[in-house]
């Protein structure tokens, strides 16, 4: 069984209350840098090996710098990323470039930071050339359809039926269009898993791409720089999930290496990750406390944060384990909908969970918020976003950004000329 640990106690989190009020989000410092550590440890036998960390999922830049240190780079999908990402520091092919539905604004600017830009469809090649420029480098992004084995989940879905990338006939194609047009440096990219645990969907895209990248180097006559695998990988949300085997994916697609590009001479060939959710997703946590009590047709706990502090329970079903602080040893003898405040019904951090006996002034701590936690968050009903704090190495406490104030949320509207 999957064990959820907290990296503070009651105690802790109360003093923290005092400079700084429920809800927030706060992140473990500690365990980001070593999970980070981990991940480039399992693959250390590939010489260049990188994540890039999807900005998306947690775009602090605390939180992005401490990853940085790491050795990591940036997937960014949007201008105000690579924005981030210049601010940042990240320069050239530090920074991955992939989108979709793009704005011709957005391919200048990443072309003009040097970015490796990975374009997510064939007609994206004459909009590039016309409003940015070739580039030294391009990557496209494979959509394998029903040729792939391992069908998606609820979040990203089937592969025939999303939106992302090229057919395989379509990237043969675009290989000999950019060939043509004088680029001379090639990566190849999928992205088809999202929060999977399963690991062998990640041993079948490497494998996946290592065959195309066989087929399309002899029939174009191009060679390969490197393979992106994407993200995808999924964290234990549930006490019954178990972690992906990070050193089991490595080995096997080691193995493939070897079989297949290595003894077609396409070696050396860099294997690229764009992780977010796995990096840091566990070691994120919503800091809230009970305001309310209702007992009608079921029994209601109302909290101070709401679903424009983490929106995965309310849009995808999604599980978030919860724990009461200073009462993890408690019998969970109650049976609970956890809501916040918001006018929609699927405003609910929890349904039916059952939870030790709560009472007005709880503080609950919702677990595995550090991806796609803050990031997704808005203001619907006039909500205005939480704090985002950093739990130090040294146990101290840094606001890393601070709580939307009603300045921040009337700052675009002006009253002046109704």
């Amino acid at each position: 069984m999957n064990k959820k640990i907290i990296p503070f106690t009651k105690l802790d989190i109360e003093k923290v209350i005092k400079d700084y009020p429920t809800p927030f989000h706060i992140y473990d410092e500690k365990a980001i840098v070593e999970n980070a550590r981990n991940l480039y440890k399992a693959f250390d036998w590939i010489k260049g090996f990188k994540n890039y960390f999807a900005v998306k999922t947690n775009p602090n830049p605390y939180i992005i710098k401490i990853l940085k240190q790491e050795g990591m780079g940036v997937d960014c999908s949007s201008l105000p990323e690579l924005i981030l990402a210049e601010k940042l520091g990240f320069k050239g092919e530090e920074i991955m470039f992939s989108s979709n539905d793009t704005a011709y604004s957005e391919f200048k600017k990443a072309y003009e930071m040097g970015a490796i830009i990975n374009l997510d469809d064939i007609s994206h090649i004459e909009i590039l050339e016309k409003y940015a420029g070739i580039p030294d480098v391009i990557s496209f992004r494979y959509n394998p359809g029903s040729l792939r084995k391992h069908k998606g989940n609820t979040i990203i879905g089937n592969p025939e039926d999303s939106k992302y990338g090229l057919t395989r006939e379509q990237l043969f194609k675009a290989y000999e269009v950019m060939k043509n047009k004088g680029v001379k440096r090639f990566g190849l990219h999928a992205m088809i898993a999202s929060n999977e645990l399963d690991p062998n969907a990640f041993v079948e895209t490497a494998e996946i791409l290592f065959d195309l990248v066989i087929e399309i180097s002899k029939k174009v006559g191009i060679r390969f720089e490197f393979i992106n695998l994407g993200g995808g990988i999924g964290i234990p949300y549930k006490l019954s999930d178990k972690a992906v085997d990070l050193e089991f994916v490595s080995k096997e697609i080691k193995k493939l290496y070897e079989q297949k590009i290595v003894k077609n001479n396409l070696a050396p060939l860099r294997i690229v990750m764009e992780n977010g959710r796995v990096i840091t997703g566990p070691y994120g946590y919503l800091v809230t406390r009970v305001i309310h009590k209702k007992d009608t047709y079921k029994k209601y706990v109302g909290l101070d944060a709401s679903m424009a502090n983490l929106m995965r329970p309310g849009m995808y079903g999604a599980y978030h384990h919860e724990t009461v602080l200073g009462k993890e040893d408690s019998l969970k003898t109650e049976t609970y909908d956890v809501v916040g405040s918001l006018c929609e019904n699927n405003d609910k951090f929890a349904i039916d969970r059952k939870l030790p006996k709560i009472e007005i002034g709880d503080i609950i701590v919702i677990h595995d918020t550090g991806a796609h936690g803050y990031a997704m968050g808005f203001n619907y009903n006039g909500k205005l976003r939480s704090a985002e704090l950093l739990l130090r190495s040294d146990k101290t406490v840094k606001l890393i950004r601070r709580a939307e104030t009603l300045d921040d949320y009337f700052a675009t509207l002006d009253f002046k000329n109704l």
